[in-house]
């Protein structure tokens, strides 16, 4: 999935200071950072985070993004922006554990990949990056 930008809502939290963080049109997204730069990344990750679908156990519909203008109108007197999301950038970030597949080859492949001390895994998780393009 590419990058992708939904409006945020950055909630002043005059008790606490800092920002609390909500994604109208994303159900439970939310967040919060201690000033402006914080707050900003605490956003970009809750929002990668909800994106990331590669530990769903259904699919969630991804509403397409309302317009700025429109979660505005909502929202007249807070910091209303696009917020930036990865979830490839995520995934590949916190989704590292390694996971085992079992694969079949020729046996003359094999034997000549041990003999050049060809580490396998590597080789997969190259040529799976290059043939998806990451």
């Amino acid at each position: 999935m590419p990058k992708i930008y939904y409006p945020a809502v950055f909630h002043v939290a005059e008790d606490v200071g800092g920002y609390w963080i909500e994604f109208p049109d994303l159900p439970g997204c939310f967040s919060q950072g201690k000033n402006d730069i914080e707050s900003l990344e605490m956003a970009k990750d809750a929002l990668s985070l909800w994106l990331d679908k590669t530990d769903e156990l259904f699919e969630k519909e991804i509403e397409k993004p309302s317009s700025l203008s429109e979660i505005q109108k909502n929202y007249p007197n807070e910091i209303v922006m696009l917020v930036e999301g990865d979830p490839d950038y995520y995934a590949r970030k916190y989704n590292t554990k390694a996971v085992k597949k079992t694969l079949s080859i020729p046996q003359w492949l094999n034997d000549k990949a041990i003999k050049a001390n060809i580490n396998f895994s590597q080789v997969l998780q190259e040529a799976l990056i290059n043939k998806l393009g990451l």
